[in-house]
């Protein structure tokens, strides 16, 4: 079965999700371009967009055809290529139209599970659930003759164990997306040992079509994102704790989350990042990811207790912030979460305080939207850390502990077999969490 053979039929589970809806757009785009193909007028092509909320289909629609619209809209030149033969569109409008028309035409929105029998080609997108991906693996397997690949999207969850549960013998890969889908350069391919040649080069070629970033993981739990990611926010929850004995953890929160945004340039702060991922999310990754982690453990008491509580972060349908850690308006952070008095405190009752213990941000230290546009942000990120090392002030201190810490994380990925050079830590860094300069570096030591 050739690359066009295998996208006839595709099946996207979990379509109406945040990411679901972003790989159903991509597959979407890619299957509509190749049956645009002259070898392949007249050929017949689905998408299934499958999700248990029967609801959220009419949304998810308008969602694909806005997104499909803006695609098309920067791929005109292109689009009067495969349109050639279609002397009755003239202007680019009317060529756009055809594409969205064409597009649309093969996405069929539904909640049977039954649809993904006649597929070859499976996108999952359901949750974080080793159970929920294995009951719908085997029931797709056991009723579909095609011999079907199953792309997982699971940012943690072994390949390898689903693999096995579900007995697929070789035909799933982790092919991780991150958030969102259609903006996001980069996708994490894990492969394992049974997977055929053909399937990871189908893979490779699809992840090129769409125009992404491919970085590849060994099959550990959490693999280099969330591998990455996971510990270094234990590593800024825990400092804030220890914080907590010389000032309330509210104010330790803030600080921390300060000192990895300002002073260590990155695009949020870390409790910033743990609310836009979901703290129950990062709660539960980290579940997932324990059991595997010999030697050290992957777990936070604090996350419990802001789970307990009802306060869970993450976002709403149209991608605006939810409250947690820290509260919102108009996407700013704002106020800080008192578990002691189930509240929030304005950042305007404390800052001046928190700010003036931190100390000063230097002027070397520049904001991350101007040091990610530079293209001397390496050199630049490191004479702000090599500033830091003559300083006496907290916030310094903390920021060159917090790089230490984060490199630490980095060349362990490596030495663990999860990534197979440090370049590629960084590079998942970079490109998926957008970080102007890469953790394993040497200037934070």
């Amino acid at each position: 079965m050739n690359y066009t053979d295998r996208l006839t039929n595709v099946s996207v589970l979990g379509a109406a999700g945040k990411m679901g809806s972003g790989i159903l757009l991509l597959s979407a785009l890619e299957v509509a371009d190749q049956m645009l193909l002259p070898a392949n007028k007249g050929r017949h092509f689905v998408v299934n967009a499958i999700d248990v909320t029967s609801s959220a289909l009419p949304g998810l629609l308008s969602y694909i055809r806005a997104q499909v619209l803006k695609a098309a809209e920067k791929k005109t030149v292109q689009l009067r290529k495969l349109y050639a033969d279609r002397a009755d569109l003239i202007e680019n409008s009317d060529i756009i139209e055809a594409y969205i028309s064409d597009v649309m035409s093969v996405i069929r929105p539904g909640t049977r599970l039954e649809a993904a029998y006649d597929s070859t080609l499976i996108f999952e997108a359901v949750s974080e659930d080793a159970g929920l991906k294995t009951r719908l693996f085997t029931q797709i397997n056991s009723n579909n003759p095609n011999q079907p690949w199953f792309f997982t999207n699971t940012s943690s969850v072994p390949i390898g164990g689903l693999n096995q549960s579900a007995s697929l013998e070789g035909r799933i890969l982790g092919f991780h997306f991150y958030n969102p889908p259609a903006v996001q350069k980069l996708v994490e391919l894990i492969t394992i040992s049974e997977n055929s040649s053909e399937m990871k080069e189908f893979a490779l070629q699809l992840a090129k079509n769409m125009r992404k970033v491919v970085v590849p993981s060994n099959d550990i739990a959490g693999f280099i994102g969330n591998g990455h990611f996971m510990r270094d926010a234990l590593h800024g929850i825990n400092k804030a704790l220890e914080l907590k004995s010389l000032m309330p953890l509210h104010e330790a929160v803030y600080c921390m989350n300060k000192v990895s945004q300002d002073w260590m340039m990155r695009p949020m702060g870390i409790f910033q990042l743990i609310d836009y991922v979901g703290i129950d999310v990062v709660r539960f990754i980290m579940k997932v990811m324990d059991p595997y982690m010999e030697g050290e453990t992957l777990h936070s008491s604090l996350l419990d207790e802001m789970f307990e509580k009802g306060v869970k972060g993450g976002q709403y349908a149209d991608g605006s912030q939810k409250d947690g850690f820290l509260k919102y308006e108009k996407g700013r952070p704002v106020a800080v979460y008192s578990a002691d008095t189930g509240s929030y405190v304005a950042f305007s009752e404390f800052s001046a305080s928190a700010d003036a213990w931190l100390g000063e941000l230097p002027a070397v230290a520049l904001p991350w939207k101007n040091l990610v546009k530079s293209s001397e942000k390496e050199s630049l990120a490191a004479k702000a850390y090599q500033h830091y090392k003559g300083m006496s002030e907290k916030g310094a201190a903390l920021a060159l502990e917090y790089g230490k810490r984060s490199r630490e994380i980095g060349l362990k990925l490596v030495s663990d077999g999860v990534a197979a050079n440090s370049a590629d830590v960084n590079t998942v860094m970079l490109t998926g969490f957008f970080h102007a300069y890469g953790p394993v570096n040497e200037f934070v030591v």
